[in-house]
């Protein structure tokens, strides 16, 4: 062998895991001779920090005067470097001397001054108190938090206070403020099973309704696209072509096609007139989980596991954006006329606002903590929500702010649909539906059909949902082979079906 086979064969020993972090030791062994040793502080980085760190804490209690303990006059620098004098008469705070709860920094020695931990008196918080605009002073006090002074103002710490509102007069009383509550959901009348459809061979995975309402397509796990009369719930036409499971159907708004996505990694526009595929979409690398039409210009959107999502000419063809920033499997992807115009959920747990134009990302919405399987657009409302194992959260375009969490639904969401009378469905992997108010996020139903005669227990799981154009069906593809059809309950009304609700005090977690 000559030498640079052998070394091919030493490095070929060795995993790549190996290799690298024997690099990181030789870096580092260079750079860091002692590895006990602990990095020098650095005093300007230090004392930026500590600057930082004040203004950010007590930026609306630097400009207080800073008083010296016992009744002398010597001068006093604030934390501004402005010198004030304690006048005689001042009441003098109090100290506790020991070793300081927060020292000044990692490693720092303590001082004489460091060592005393000083609390206002009574008689200085009061004043404080009534010196200050309301505002800061209600910053003041909360901001201190577990401070003995605290009790001054509130015997019960987790009490809500409204101080001195009325401009800051020694007049002013404490108000107590009633916590907040969450308000009362609306009513919605339950819904019950009207129709189970079978016919399919493997699991469905996707739902759609054409316009007109009068019927919906579905695509399984036995690689045909079926066609179904609403009103019936029979059989109208199958559709054959995709060599593996169909897992997106979308009818357009704008012309007589079908768009379908599987995870053979094709897309095929068919069309209805003659019930053929008329064009394909080549691009994707790996197979397409979702796609979605907008709804004013002619554009289709997929989204793939190869983690990106493509924006479609449906005319030409062209590719006309490769929407590319996640980082593993992009699972749901949604269109809208205004902006942000595109929204996908990924599983690498986040979800984007992309910028349609530029083909870039506006946002990115890092607040779930696992896969993010479905969105769900509100018909009326400028908001949307996302479901995943954690929570469905709610929020607001066109930036993608926070609004709540709907907690309860403990499995992983597949789908979720909203109509304009702000019925939330979510259906997850084992079977349950939930039935959410929107605007106060109540649960107010949970559903769990039985699964298809003949089928295991385990083969119960919703994969798609959608409410159809009138919104008094709700459609449901299932892992039992079926689709189920529900209805509201007609003769159900308020007093027999009341809200089970209590006006508990409010929790959002703003995460």
């Amino acid at each position: 062998y000559s030498n640079a086979e052998w070394n091919c064969q030493d490095v070929q020993k060795h995993s790549v895991h190996t290799l690298v972090f024997r690099s990181l030791k030789r870096t580092h062994d260079m750079f860091v001779a002692d590895h006990a040793k602990p990095v020098v502080l650095d005093d300007t980085s230090h004392k930026v920090k500590m600057a930082a760190k004040l203004r950010a804490d007590y930026g609306a209690i630097l400009h207080m005067p800073v008083l010296k303990e016992g009744k002398d006059r010597t001068p006093v620098s604030d934390l501004h470097g402005n010198k004030n004098y304690a006048q005689p008469g001042e009441s003098s705070q109090y100290m506790i001397t020991g070793t300081h709860a927060y020292p000044s920094g990692p490693g720092v020695a303590l001082t004489a001054d460091t060592q005393m931990h000083r609390n206002p008196s009574e008689g200085g918080v009061h004043a404080l108190a009534l010196a200050l605009p309301p505002s800061q002073a209600r910053y003041l006090i909360f901001s201190m938090g577990t401070f003995p002074c605290i009790q001054l103002f509130c015997n019960n710490t987790s009490c809500s206070m409204s101080l001195l509102e009325g401009g800051g007069t020694k007049n002013s009383s404490l108000v107590v403020r009633k916590a907040p509550t969450m308000p009362k959901p609306q009513w919605h009348a339950p819904w019950k099973l009207f129709r189970v459809i079978s016919g399919h061979l493997g699991w469905v995975r996707s739902i759609a309704v054409e316009p007109g309402n009068q019927w919906f397509v579905t695509g399984a796990g036995d690689r045909t696209i079926k066609i179904w009369d609403l009103a019936s719930g029979k059989l109208k036409l199958s559709l054959t072509g995709h060599i593996s499971t169909v897992r997106g159907v979308a009818v357009s708004t704008r012309s007589p096609y079908l768009f379908s996505c599987g995870e053979d990694k094709q897309v095929k526009c068919w069309d209805l007139e003659y019930n053929k595929v008329i064009r394909h979409y080549h691009g994707h690398l790996s197979a397409v989980y979702d796609l979605d039409l907008h709804p004013t210009i002619d554009v289709l959107v997929t989204c793939s596991r190869d983690a990106t999502a493509r924006v479609w000419d449906i005319r030409s063809k062209a590719n006309v954006h490769t929407l590319s920033g996640h980082t593993n499997t992009v699972a749901t992807v949604r269109c809208q006329a205004a902006e942000p115009q595109i929204i996908t959920g990924s599983h690498d747990s986040t979800i984007r606002l992309w910028d349609l134009i530029a083909g870039k990302t506006r946002a990115t919405l890092t607040n779930h903590k696992k896969s993010v399987r479905a969105l769900a657009l509100h018909p009326r409302q400028y908001t949307f929500a996302s479901g995943s194992a954690d929570n469905i959260k709610q929020w607001t375009f066109p930036d993608g702010n926070f609004i709540q969490n709907l907690s309860g639904h403990n499995a992983i969401i597949n789908a979720m649909a909203v109509n304009s009378d702000g019925v939330l469905v979510s259906g997850a992997d084992n079977g349950t539906i939930h039935l959410w108010d929107w605007r106060t996020g109540y649960n107010f139903q949970r559903i769990h059909a039985a699964v298809q005669p003949g089928s295991l227990d385990s083969e119960s799981g919703i994969f798609a949902c959608v409410f159809d154009n009138s919104e008094s069906r709700l459609i449901t593809a299932e892992a039992d082979k079926t689709i189920k059809v529900y209805k509201e309950d007609d003769t159900a009304t308020e007093e027999s079906h009341p809200i089970n609700w209590k006006p508990e005090i409010l929790k959002r977690k703003r995460f």
